[in-house]
């Protein structure tokens, strides 16, 4: 008599973020783990630090590829189109070498509309990046100029079409609104931009004043006024209302997409799933597990170099974290949370029924908790009235 065969083990699902730490200049708001070649001086070098990224890439092929299938890829910053497509592939080609990567695996880059060009996107796409996201912000001069933005209007229509030229399945653009000084028909311009552009996918996001920046500076120095929140309510209805009129349809609080168009790696995010973050600052999430990396490029650079780990520090997530997690991030999508997963009272439900946050016709069709268009302006308070 013989053993039976075991059963084929699944690999469990894995997306993989990849942080370019560089930018060609900073933007006022921006607070992200970024560094301008001024900032970096001669410690790091741009042109051979996909070196670096690759060997944490091996790192964790030796923890992970055995039991894991990636089946998303983002390349995040920072600009990594800086890097230009050849630094870039090299890095999808490593991904590709000591990983199981799904043959459907979304893969994404970030960009400036002025940091590619025909042919770096038709080298992006042959390497085998199938989605890109533009950083449009707005096409108001205006706006542009508070936002210490590089690019000029109109460049982020003519990018994104390059981007559709060049073969890429998925096309985004990032709009900020709320920026101190836009109007009305500033954004509706941006919009007919977006629109023009033949993308999938929209982003749109409230500007933060995020402390120690320069926009935060200029704030406190009077120069521009602190972004009006019942202003930034009104456009995002404006946003919602055109796109849903030109067939996008909102899948989680800022971003709406057509049809298939939703970037899966951000829903990994938002569903709580393992991602593993390569590169300084990157965070990564395991089975509750959260780790990030040292955060300077230099220090980074050292550390992979020298085959030691660039993880500055974990933390296990208690039970009633991760359910906090879940549902700070659960609520913010269109599909919602179903009842049964909250210990919320019944009360809790009903108040915010009563406030036309929530959708009655979900509770009662699905058992499912979903925000109202309401409850997306007020999500914050959603949450907190269900973590109570």
């Amino acid at each position: 008599m013989t053993d039976a065969p075991s059963p084929a083990v699944t690999p469990a699902p894995l997306s993989l973020y990849v942080h370019i730490p560089f930018c060609a200049s900073r933007c006022g708001y921006c607070d992200f783990n970024t560094y301008t070649s001024t900032e970096l001086a001669d410690n790091v070098r741009r042109d051979t630090f996909h070196e670096h990224l690759i060997a944490e890439i091996n790192q964790a092929a030796q923890q992970l590829a055995a039991d894991h299938r990636v089946d998303t890829i983002f390349f995040g910053g920072g600009t990594p189109t800086l890097l230009g497509a050849n630094a870039l592939n090299q890095i999808r080609t490593a991904i590709q070498d000591e990983f199981d990567v799904d043959p459907n695996a979304e893969v994404t880059t970030e960009a400036n509309p002025d940091s590619v060009d025909q042919r770096m996107l038709d080298d992006l796409k042959h390497g085998g990046f199938t989605r890109i996201s533009f950083g449009m912000q707005s096409s108001a001069p205006n706006v542009l100029a508070t936002l210490e933005r590089t690019h000029t209007p109109g460049a982020s229509k003519k990018a994104a079409l390059d981007a559709r030229s060049a073969g890429f399945e998925h096309v985004n653009l990032d709009l900020i609104y709320g920026t101190p000084g836009e109007s009305d028909d500033d954004l509706k311009r941006s919009l007919d931009e977006v629109l023009e552009a033949g993308v999938d996918h929209v982003s749109a996001y409230s500007l933060i004043v995020e402390p120690g920046t320069a926009l935060a500076r200029r704030v406190q120095r009077g120069e521009i006024p602190m972004p009006d929140d019942d202003v930034a309510a009104d456009r995002y209805e404006l946003i919602d209302d055109r796109l849903t009129a030109a067939g996008f349809d909102w899948y989680e609080v800022s971003n709406w997409a057509k049809p298939q168009g939703e970037c899966r790696h951000n829903i990994a995010y938002w569903r709580n799933a393992a991602w593993w973050g390569i590169g300084p600052g990157a965070h990564s999430h395991l089975e509750g597990r959260r780790w990030w990396n040292v955060k300077h490029p230099h220090t980074y650079a050292q550390r992979v170099s020298a085959d030691l780990s660039p993880m500055q520090d974990e933390e296990v997530l208690a039970p009633e974290q991760r359910a906090l997690e879940n549902l700070m991030l659960g609520m913010r999508m269109k599909q919602g949370i179903p009842r049964a997963d909250l210990e919320c009272e019944d009360q809790a439900i009903d108040e915010l029924l009563n406030q036309q946050l929530i959708e009655q016709a979900a509770i009662n069709n699905q058992e499912t908790l979903v925000l109202t268009r309401k409850g997306r302006l007020l999500a914050d308070h959603v949450i907190r009235t269900l973590a109570a």
